[in-house]
């Protein structure tokens, strides 16, 4: 069904769910009969096959008999359907950019992956925003200055605030939310970006080579970053990228809408995750077995860092692939070493598998970074996606307003 890139095979420990289920199974999760389930197939609701080694015997996709669960849930108690579809629940809101298949994440049809591999975030950028990779220019020499770069000693984030916000009280057309006019603020916003990550503002380099240089890192470091930045392009609707949608259906520019996104993106169930993620692989002793370091962390009650994602129950590709990349280039270095055996025994220890957030914690710890840089490279990467889905909420014209169910205590009665 599709190409698996596996990092390291002893980090597979648990084997994807069957994508085919016998009829029994199907109709037992249905909650129907077996002559129900057939009659689903025949109206085309669940695809069958012929289940190997078995005559006469068919199998079901799991897909379609999971939806049609998910379905009959909704009917029953939508109330409660439409409140887990705030948390990892059914779509809420379409989208062309992102589609994620529980086993590979794809940019308008391109694998996520092969673009890692072979294109730049600029590129991306183009691919995510118009929906063609040469559609925009993806040098950002004619973007004029970028002015000052501001309090130097704040963090990546809010120096990133404080450059968009000056930028975006200087530019005298900061609404126009035609999709040209957004691409190119969202060219200047990755500029800004780079320049807060930086303190240099090269108009003509790119992103990867800015962060490549100011890291001081090779040829292989650099296409590690670029990857890295591709890979966190977009996700679909995340909380940082949910913000964008919400801050961009209120009609505020884009540079409003990669603030709001960066305050999301910054806290520790999201792209401050991998902050928890380089804490942890500094605290275990590089002296004591692995297995026996996480061991203790679980009996004192707390989490291995950086494992399971909720849409790919068989490992987060984004993180196979930065993996396979630190193994190409730096698969004989101790700190790759480390960092590979806290997979596997973390794997072991849970059943689950290193998601984007260990990966980047991985590239930092590898190539020496400084400390925080995954959140750097996390940031600069989803800023692309943000802009991307702006521009689509700009051009639906709807306001995002959902309505809250009150369980609060209810007002005397009148009289």
């Amino acid at each position: 069904m599709y190409d698996r890139v596996n990092v390291d095979s002893s980090i597979n420990m648990t084997a994807a769910p069957d994508p085919w289920m016998p009829a029994a199974a199907a109709a037992r999760l249905l909650g129907v009969t077996r002559a129900t389930l057939y009659a689903y197939v025949s109206r085309g609701y669940v695809r069958s096959q012929p289940m190997p080694g078995a005559a006469k015997q068919r199998s079901y996709a799991r897909e379609d008999v999971e939806r049609l669960r998910r379905r009959s849930e909704e009917r029953r108690a939508p109330d409660r359907a439409a409140a887990r579809a705030l948390q990892w629940g059914m779509p809420i809101l379409e989208s062309s950019i992102t589609f994620i298949d529980g086993h590979r994440l794809y940019y308008r049809g391109h694998d996520a992956a092969v673009l890692a591999r072979t294109r730049s975030l600029e590129e991306a950028a183009a691919l995510i925003w118009t929906g063609q990779l040469s559609a925009i220019s993806c040098r950002l020499s004619a973007l004029g200055p970028t002015g000052p770069i501001g309090p130097i000693a704040l963090p990546f984030v809010a120096r990133a605030q404080v450059l968009l916000a000056t930028a975006a009280a200087r530019d005298p057309f900061p609404y126009d939310a035609r999709t040209p006019a957004v691409s190119l603020a969202g060219l200047r916003i990755l500029r800004l970006l780079k320049l807060a990550a930086t303190s240099v503002d090269v108009a003509q380099e790119p992103i990867d080579l800015a962060l490549a240089r100011h890291w001081k890192l090779g040829t292989g470091g650099r296409s590690i970053v670029r990857a890295a930045l591709v890979l966190c392009a977009d996700h679909e609707l995340n909380v940082s990228s949910f913000t964008a949608r919400c801050v961009a259906s209120a009609g505020s520019h884009p540079h409003a809408v990669v603030i709001a996104a960066l305050a999301a993106l910054e806290g520790p169930r999201h792209g401050g995750a991998s902050a928890r993620v380089e804490a942890m692989l500094e605290w275990i002793p590089r002296g004591r077995p692995v297995r026996s370091a996480l061991t203790a962390r679980l009996a004192r009650g707390e989490r291995i860092e950086g494992f399971g994602h909720p849409l790919y129950p068989a490992g987060d590709p984004r993180a196979r692939m930065l993996l396979d990349l630190l193994r190409e280039r730096h698969g004989r270095s101790a700190e790759y070493r480390f960092v590979m055996e806290v997979a596997r025994e973390a794997t072991r220890a849970t059943g689950e598998h290193p998601n984007v957030d260990f990966g980047l914690a991985c590239v930092s710890r590898v190539l020496k970074l400084p400390p925080r840089s995954p959140l750097v490279l996390f940031a600069i990467g989803r800023s692309v996606g943000w802009i991307g889905q702006a521009i689509e909420q700009y051009a639906t014209g709807q306001l995002i307003r959902p309505r809250a169910r009150y369980v609060g205590g209810m007002p005397p009665a009148p009289g």
